[in-house]
């Protein structure tokens, strides 16, 4: 095997010294690359979601959530209005400077000791979550049955829908829903199937093609390199870790103030439909895929979606579903007390409203891209929608927050219950059987060709188990 000294000797030898034209020369590239450098940098401090036009601001999301896990963020918060001041200058020198700073103080924050975080347990390891839970005996499911079949197609068709929806509503409180478009019954513009959501659940499903139930953290993050050209959040800070040779679990939690908003709780669902009528499995699945990129309740947040649309193939009651996904949630873990806070409202409110209502009070501290106000509506919508899918997807299409990953999420559930018959064609005729992604190799598929790629990649894993 040539060694790296000798693959450098042969490159400086076969140099050949050569005189290059002012135009030849490649210092312009330096400008183009500063201009993109400092386009990142202003992104941070103000950008525009893709599908719906809701401003956010990512720096002021990472002090939030640096702070919602237990940190003193102080030093961090006094650099806010310096660094908005030097963004409305234009002042690229300074707000470089100040967003260096900025995140060099979450890195070193110290700890918070009146938080409540810290009275909740960590959890950092599947075997440690898999201690704390117990789980029922299922029967196997038949995944060489035309039921499956459908049930997979309901899902898929039902998630893409749903997304298709949420996109252009996601960013936005309930209040300003209601006042721009009313009562959301329907979508709202002609839809399209661009999110992120789907993206990683497209890489899970190419790594678990090769590898089946074997799969490991680290085969599903290499398809993230190589599919994927750009992230946000937290799947940003893992694709660069990533791409500095730093892998799973490190890629998810190594500088990463984003690892428990809702990216890893957004694509939940594919590990359920993997293993259908097994929670346990599904639940494993998405810590796998979920420490790629996030931590501790971030992770929980995936096992939480993977859990109930597993179960969505063996139990049509979708609020016992409910209740079997947080009953597996450990109960010492703060993740417990967001859809425990969720479920036990919904039992005792009148209707959605009340109950979301509360719910929105309750995690108001969370950016809306945070883990635990979405999951708090799927709850809510779960259980007041009561397995019919045009009033699930109105209700959580009402709560706002980051709409298109929950109702993507559990109109995937209402999809496997009902199978193709449970979205109606007001969902499923705008979008037809196109899917548009931003993944290399993966620009336009056919759903009907991801719905066939999915069954086979399970039945195959499934022989290979015989």
């Amino acid at each position: 095997m040539k060694k790296a000294w000798e693959y450098a000797k042969e490159i400086l030898e076969n140099n050949k010294p050569k005189i290059l034209t002012k135009e030849e020369q490649t210092w312009n590239m330096i400008e183009m690359l500063e201009l993109h450098e400092d386009e990142r940098t202003k992104m941070l401090w103000k950008s525009y979601v893709p599908g719906s036009g809701a401003e956010e601001s990512l720096i002021v999301g990472a002090i939030q959530s640096v702070e919602n896990k237990g940190m003193d963020v102080k030093e961090a918060e006094e650099l806010l209005p310096m660094g908005f001041d030097a963004f409305k200058r234009g002042d690229m020198k300074e707000l470089n400077k100040i967003t260096s700073k900025i995140f060099n103080k979450l890195y070193t924050a110290p700890r918070n000791p009146y938080s409540e975080y810290w009275k909740f347990k960590q959890y950092t390891s599947w075997e440690e979550y898999r201690k704390s839970v117990t789980f029922t005996h299922t029967d196997l499911y038949n995944v060489f049955s035309r039921d499956y079949e459908n049930k997979v197609a309901g899902g898929w068709i039902a998630q893409i829908c749903g997304g298709a929806l949420g996109t252009a509503l996601e960013g936005y409180t309930t209040k300003r829903l209601k006042e721009v478009f009313g009562e959301i019954r329907g979508y709202v513009r002609t839809p399209n199937t661009f999110n992120d959501d789907i993206t990683y659940e497209l890489a899970f499903l190419k790594a678990f093609e090769g590898r089946g139930y074997n799969i490991t953290s680290e085969d599903i993050a290499l398809e993230w390199v190589a599919l994927i050209p750009f992230g946000w959040s937290a799947e940003d800070v893992a694709l660069r870790n990533l791409k500095q040779g730093i892998f799973p679990p490190n890629s998810g939690n190594f500088n990463n103030p984003y690892s428990e908003w809702i990216g890893a709780q957004m694509r939940g669902a594919i590990c359920g439909m993997v293993v259908p009528g097994n929670p346990e499995e599904a639940a494993r699945l998405a810590w796998i895929d979920a420490v790629i990129s996030h931590e501790n309740n971030g992770v929980l947040g995936e096992v939480f979606n993977a859990v109930m649309v597993s179960l969505a193939f063996v139990e049509e009651d979708v609020r016992k579903i409910v209740e079997q996904a947080v009953s597996l949630i450990p109960r010492d873990s703060e993740y417990y007390s967001v859809v425990k806070y969720a479920l036990d409202t919904c039992k005792n409110s009148k209707n959605w409203e009340e109950a979301w209502g509360l719910c929105e009070k309750k995690f108001e501290q969370y950016n809306w891209v945070h883990a635990y106000p979405n999951a708090a509506a799927e709850v809510v919508a779960l259980w007041f929608g009561e397995k019919d899918f045009d009033e699930t997807m109105y209700i959580i299409a009402m709560a706002g927050q980051d709409v298109d990953c929950n109702a993507a999420q559990i109109a995937t559930i209402l999809g496997i219950i009902g199978g193709t018959r449970a979205v109606g064609d007001k969902w499923t005729k705008p979008i037809g059987d196109n899917l548009e992604t931003y993944m290399r190799g993966m620009k336009k598929i056919k759903i009907s060709d991801l719905i066939e790629w999915t069954v086979t990649a399970v039945r195959r894993a499934n022989s290979s188990k015989n």
